[in-house]
This record gives C-alpha cells, structure tokens and sequence, in this order.
C-alpha cells in the first residue's frame, strides 16, 4: 500500500468550487481508496491505495474526472508520502520560517522550464526557490504582499499550480 496525499486547487476559497469535505472522502472511498482522511476545508486529503492506482498522475485523473461527474471541474495534484517527505525535507528557505503560515509551497504537475523558473525566481531573488514539482515561497510581510505565483504559472503555461502554506504542508505529511 503506498499512501497519497491529493490537493484540489482552488476548491473551498471565496466561495468557490464548494465541495464539503464529507463528499470528498465518500468520493475518494467510492475509487477504492483506503484509510482516507481529509484535513482543513480547503480539498486535501491523504489515503492508501495500490499497485497502479497508487502513481499520483493516474490518483490525479481519477480524482479529477470522479469529482468532475458531481459537476466540480478541478486539478487534482498527488503526491505519495515519500514525495511530500522530500518536499518538506527539502525546504531551502525553512530557516526563515518562524511563521509556517507566512511561508508557501506551490505543488505542480510538472517542473517549470528554466526560463520561466528564473523568471519566478526573479520576483523575489530572496524569497523564491524552485524545488522539484515544487516552488518555496518565504512571504515575510504575508501571503496577499507577496507576488501571486499559482496566477503566473498558469497563465505561462499549461502546469497545474496549488499553493499550501507551511503549517498545512506539515500537517499533511504528519498524516501520511
């Protein structure tokens, strides 16, 4: 069994993408997916599953299409406990963290080509790092001051972004 974190982007913010977290869980036990949990409001969730459906790309397009017959069209990003324990282990900016919550990880599909990731980098040179699937994002005068990476990413190309602050990363990998 591997275990498998799913983050849904933009569900659950501003009134949007409503899902309650209750039909999430009964979504993803209807896949055959075992051990689910979701934590916060905010379309996350961790599980257990097997063989092929445990690989995040096919976890992603069965959560995406499954949530997308109920009428809630959505990216679906996955990672499987040992990939989320990479991304927390390798935080390049966590000695700057005494505010998990001011602190961000931008989870994507795919990694960003060099160009565009030295152009993220150059938002803010102090600030910024580019990890695999992954970017760290240190916001020390809060999340709505800091450059909006997720609207970039998207708009410059076809990667899906989902941002999480620090505190929820640990949290999730706590689960895993």
């Amino acid at each position: 069994m591997t275990r498998i974190a799913a983050l849904l982007r933009g569900v659950n913010v501003g009134g949007n993408k409503k899902i309650a977290m209750a039909d999430f869980r009964t979504v993803l036990s209807d896949l055959g997916y075992d051990d689910v949990r979701t934590l916060l409001q905010s379309g996350n969730a961790v599980f257990s599953a097997k063989g092929n459906a445990a690989k995040p790309a096919a976890v992603e397009k069965r959560i995406e299409k499954a949530l997308a017959d109920l009428g809630l069209t959505t990216r679906c990003l996955a990672r499987t406990a040992d990939e989320l324990q990479a991304v927390i282990d390798g935080h390049p900016l966590v000695d700057l963290a005494d505010n998990g919550s001011r602190m961000l990880a931008v989870f994507l599909s795919e990694d960003l080509d060099p160009a565009l990731a030295d152009e993220v980098v150059a938002l803010a040179p102090d600030h910024i790092r580019i990890g695999s699937r992954v970017v760290y994002q240190w916001c020390p005068d809060g999340i709505l001051q800091a450059p909006e990476l997720v609207p970039l990413v998207a708009k410059r190309t076809k990667i899906a972004a989902t941002a999480r602050n620090w505190n929820t990363v640990v949290k999730i990998g706590a689960a895993l």
